[in-house]
């Protein structure tokens, strides 16, 4: 699509999908009325800047005026194909955030961080050098490990992509779908509507040990019993023996940190050993939010905790739109930070996007659902819990409104 093209369409999704995010936000913030940033303070400003001539500017942009500098760090020259595209669309997502917002102080700043330790250096200290207020990306853990100190030098906060809290905190935030999250809401169900004995099967890799050691902790915090963790390599192949010994525990509820193939391979298994989802819950994260799940029919009325499906679906429909393809699941990313962006622009440049506006506990709502960041950087979300049935997902509790207590 040209860029005229994608105007014109823009114009005419603008009004109908802020409509929808407007109306998760005042759903956010109901019982604290229209929320706004608090002040900066002694104790949380960030280190004063002031406007300089060698800062990015647009020749468009009054002298007088301090645009609202944006840096968005992506691996657009990636070696990968698949990385590059989700950059780019990343880039969109941001691009169409921005037309909605309507702030026309805002200047957002796309720069190639390559994928490479390098290339994300350079580009991190270029962003600080051209006046970056706030940095959003990169993608990868590794990248975000360097640009967190580029950053901090400078009290410049950086918004990142990566799922991995360890490379958070010390003004890094992580806006991302966080298998911790996942795993305690849906173990944290499961144990409120009877389930007692739970078990899990989780991948070897980084993405199964958080989910085996959140599994751990949602389990005791519960009340529930262990039965069993098993690991497993990510191949359908390797899945029978961690399965027998699952099984073998009689638990009456099994968490399956794993989607695609390999999960579809998982449920049967399991039930040729006794483990079936007549006598076991089958529980799951957000890999579950595949209807390529729906095929295998173990998994019927097993439970898995993801974001609202609502906002995605509207952001989806808005971005096919708009570019005619379908965006990958991460580009909702960039549309929500750079809306967080635009909600706290207001305020003194270079001392509005301090750790009290973006650890507001009220939270803010996105695409996927409301959020809020810890002091440490993680991410808390908003999840609901999907029921796996043979025409789809449905939503068998819905995702919260509010971070209020008692909801």
């Amino acid at each position: 699509m040209n860029g005229s093209s994608a105007s014109r369409a823009l114009r005419g999704w603008g009004s109908a999908f802020c409509v929808i995010v407007a109306a998760l936000a005042m759903a956010a913030c109901a019982s604290q009325g229209p929320r706004r940033p608090p002040p900066p303070t002694a104790a949380t400003a960030l280190p004063p800047r002031s406007d300089l001539p060698s800062y990015f500017r647009l020749p468009s942009t009054a002298p007088e005026r301090t645009p609202v500098r944006v840096a968005l760090l992506l691996p657009f020259s990636s070696s990968s194909a698949e990385t590059r595209a989700l950059a780019n669309a990343i880039e969109k997502s941001a691009e169409l955030a921005l037309f909605d917002s309507g702030n026309p102080d805002i200047l957002l700043m796309p720069r190639d961080d390559g994928g490479t330790t390098s290339g994300v250096a350079a580009a991190a200290s270029r962003a600080v050098a051209e006046g970056a207020e706030i940095i959003l990306g990169p993608i990868f853990a590794q990248s975000v490990s360097i640009v967190g100190p580029i950053a901090r030098q400078q009290g410049v906060p950086v918004i990142a992509f990566s799922s991995d809290r360890s490379v958070a905190g010390q003004g890094v935030y992580l806006l991302s779908f966080q298998p911790e999250d996942e795993v305690r809401r849906i173990v944290t169900y499961a144990a409120r509507h009877g389930h007692t004995q739970f078990a899990a099967m989780v991948p070897q890799n980084a993405y199964g040990e958080k989910a085996a050691a959140a599994f751990q902790r949602a389990a005791a915090d519960a009340g529930a019993r262990v039965t069993s963790v098993q690991s497993f390599p990510p191949r359908p192949e390797d899945v029978a023996a961690p399965a027998a010994a699952v099984a073998a525990t009689r638990p009456d509820a099994v968490l399956i940190a794993q989607g695609g193939v390999v999960l579809r391979s998982i449920a049967p298994t399991l039930a040729l050993n006794g483990a079936t989802n007549r006598n076991v819950k089958f529980l799951g994260t957000g890999l579950w939010a595949d209807t390529s799940i729906i095929r295998e029919p173990m998994l019927a009325g097993g439970w898995f905790a993801s974001p609202a499906p609502e906002g995605e679906r509207a952001f989806t429909e808005k971005y096919r739109s708009v570019y005619g393809a379908q965006p990958p699941r991460l580009a909702s990313l960039g549309y929500d930070a750079v809306s967080l962006v635009a909600l706290l622009a207001k305020g003194a440049p270079y001392q509005r996007y301090t750790p009290a506006a973006l650890t507001d506990p009220n939270g803010f709502a996105g695409v996927d659902g409301i959020f809020r960041f810890h002091q440490d950087g993680s991410t808390e979300r908003g999840l609901a819990i999907m029921e796996v049935q043979p025409n789809g997902f449905v939503v068998v509790a819905p995702a919260p409104a509010t971070f209020q207590a008692g909801t």
